[in-house]
């Protein structure tokens, strides 16, 4: 049997198209989709009584029916690293990164379509979760990635049987040679970026922290951005569950201050963001020069009375030593949102509010940030 899905809808100027023969990106503006969703607030939300993954919140996403891809992905922990201060536990996903969330989505909906083989692009995580959830779902996987990619993630693509595809150039080279492929027959995109299943995944975030919280969510939810795949899907979330009656929090956004074009657009009151250089960074997880959701991450942010935060390396290093001396091993892009925040902040952002981060990719990805020179 084969369950609907619902369709595309492109925010920007009101294209509409069907999931199963659609382009990845809409043909009128060639910008991202959007889906035509919008969960029932009145459904019964019952996590607790649900598979030991994310289709736990199933009454709340996309895809009904024959769950059949799954790592028993989800359900992290919340530890706390200060006052009022939690972090998200995402790096113990199955693939040791929250990219799970989303990737499993893009899985059982390629599974669904039926596809000769699925292309993606990635700096690292987003590629190893996909290369992960197709292996799940018995799909051939091609992932691009940059030159500079981290060797142990590849190395993890390569192991789930995907083949990794270098290109010269950096993160948007990439994207670039994926979106090349994507347009051959027989090929599914699972762009983290430009498919909103993948947004939808992500989302269960947030569901995780209201439910650990006690059907609460805090003041403040602090997310890393680049792509702004985690922080879209929290604003989707958030969105949901007011019309629960739950007290939606400020969105704190976490860029590293050598590619930070969302932050720049920020402060300057700008309603889109302009590309910026591809600068090296210890956060390369968040160095996207030029977001295709920019001008939705903006507008997320603002609506709910937050704010974009900047931090340099030498902050992001101390991040991650700290938090490892806290027993909390964790790349150097999943330490942004403590250097923002945390004891080696420049300031209080918080002013003494609740608040919730992930810690979203392990170190043992990518080992500990070499000292600076």
């Amino acid at each position: 049997m084969t369950h609907a899905l619902p369709g595309y809808l492109c925010a920007e100027d009101g294209t509409r198209a069907d999931a199963r023969t659609a382009p990845w990106c809409c043909p009128v503006c060639a910008g991202p989709w959007d889906l035509d969703f919008t969960p029932d607030p009145a459904a019964v939300l019952d996590p607790a009584a649900g598979p030991n993954s994310l289709w736990r919140y199933d009454s709340a996403l996309p895809l009904t029916g024959a769950l059949s891809v799954t790592l028993a992905e989800g359900n992290t922990p919340l530890v706390q690293l200060a006052e009022r201060v939690h972090a998200k536990l995402d790096f113990l996903m199955p693939t040791l990164s929250f990219k799970d969330r989303g990737a499993v989505m893009l899985a059982e909906l390629a599974r669904r379509l039926g596809p000769r083989r699925v292309v993606a692009d990635s700096s690292g995580n987003a590629g190893t979760a996909l290369a992960a959830y197709c292996a799940r779902a018995g799909l051939r996987c091609e992932v691009f990635v940059p030159e500079g990619t981290s060797e142990k993630k590849m190395e993890q693509m390569r192991a789930h049987g995907a083949t990794v595809r270098v290109v010269p150039g950096g993160r948007e080279a990439a994207a670039v040679a994926a979106r090349e492929a994507a347009g051959l027959p027989g090929v599914f995109y699972a762009s983290h970026v430009f498919n909103p299943y993948f947004l939808h995944g992500t989302k269960t975030y947030v569901y995780e922290v209201w439910e650990a919280l006690g059907g609460h969510l805090p003041e403040v939810l602090v997310v890393p951005v680049g792509n702004g795949t985690l922080l879209l899907g929290a604003a989707l979330a958030v969105e949901e569950l007011a019309r629960r009656g739950v007290r939606p929090p400020a969105l704190i956004g976490v860029q590293s201050a050598a590619v930070a074009p969302l932050a720049s657009a920020f402060r300057s009151g700008a309603e889109n963001a302009e590309p910026v250089p591809q600068l090296p960074t210890l956060a390369e997880g968040i160095a996207i020069p030029v977001p295709p959701r920019a001008r939705q991450i903006l507008a997320a942010v603002r609506k709910s009375g937050g704010t974009f935060l900047t931090v340099t390396d030498d902050q992001v290093r101390a991040a991650q030593l700290d938090l490892a001396r806290r027993g909390l091993f964790v790349e150097p892009t999943a330490a942004a949102c403590w250097a923002a925040v945390g004891p080696t902040a420049a300031e209080d952002p918080l002013r003494g509010r609740s608040a919730v981060l992930p810690l979203c990719g392990a170190g043992a990805k990518t080992g500990l940030a070499a000292p600076a020179v």
